[in-house]
């Protein structure tokens, strides 16, 4: 049996290609893990971190940017003082580099569209 290395895997995309699909899979791998964790006011910047430092773990991210919609959360809270974090709350952007291919992934919400898109903004 052949043993791969890394780049076997990825020999049919350029850099950039490679780099925005890095930006896809962190950027899924963090909406699907944090959306429905309990947040409040209090709780946001510490989230905030937490996203963002987990999300640096992952193959490729140089940089990292999360912010919660504090007012959104504290509409959201009820009685007992928290609420689920939603896509709604959204606002993360994340820089992936393959060799000197720069890209940016973002997620945010869009009113227009009522979702919490992720887009390539360059």
């Amino acid at each position: 049996m052949d043993i791969m290395n890394e780049e076997d895997y990825f020999k049919n995309l350029t850099d950039r290609e490679r780099a925005i699909f890095e930006g896809g899979i962190s950027m899924g791998a963090l909406f699907h893990q944090f959306v429905g964790t309990p947040v409040s006011v209090d709780t946001a910047s510490s989230l905030e971190e937490a996203i963002k430092k987990s999300i640096l773990l992952q193959p490729a991210v140089i940089d990292v940017s999360v912010k919660l919609n504090r007012n959104l959360i504290e509409k959201c809270s009820g009685v007992m003082g928290y609420t689920s974090l939603t896509g709604e709350m959204l606002s993360i952007k994340l820089t992936t580099k393959i060799k000197e291919k720069t890209i940016t992934t973002c997620i945010s919400y869009d009113e227009n569209l009522q979702y919490p898109i992720m887009y390539i903004e360059d």
